[in-house]
């Protein structure tokens, strides 16, 4: 089960840790390497991101984060965001694995139904607007501020 835990960061699966808000990019892919295979890939002004895959999602964590306007307050140091991304197609069903918010799976059941019970999610929480009625969300984002 992957837990999004706002302010914190994302606990992973089989007790493989915890990816927390600030980690260097090294203690992120240690902790997510004990799951899946890590490859380095790239985000618009980040320093570093790398994405991983598990049991049919996708991982996507970055950091070292750059304001290209130059507010101080914008920047992020360390791990600034993940992303859980459900892989192929339009998700039709339950994921294998649970992603969940405030004792809530939300690939577990289909999007109104999840969003029904989310009305307030944390504002550093990033949940896509409800598809058809049988559709299952797709993504979710955390990230280490609003």
């Amino acid at each position: 089960m992957f837990e999004l835990l706002p302010g914190t960061g994302l606990a992973l699966p089989h007790n493989a840790g915890v990816l927390r808000f600030g980690m260097s990019e090294r203690e992120a892919q240690w902790a997510v390497a004990t799951l899946a295979d890590v490859r380095e890939t790239w985000v618009c002004q980040a320093g570093w991101a790398f994405t991983a895959c598990h049991e049919g999602l996708e991982l996507l964590a970055y950091g070292d984060s750059r304001d290209r306007l130059g507010r101080a307050e914008h920047e992020r140091d360390g791990l600034a965001a993940v992303q859980l991304r459900r892989c192929g197609s339009t998700p039709t069903g339950p994921s294998a694995v649970p992603v969940v918010l405030q004792d809530v799976d939300l690939f577990g059941y289909p999007a109104t139904e999840v969003l029904a019970v989310l009305t307030n999610p944390h504002p550093t929480v990033s949940l896509p607007p409800a598809q058809p009625p049988a559709a299952y969300l797709p993504t979710v984002r955390l990230s280490a501020r609003f």
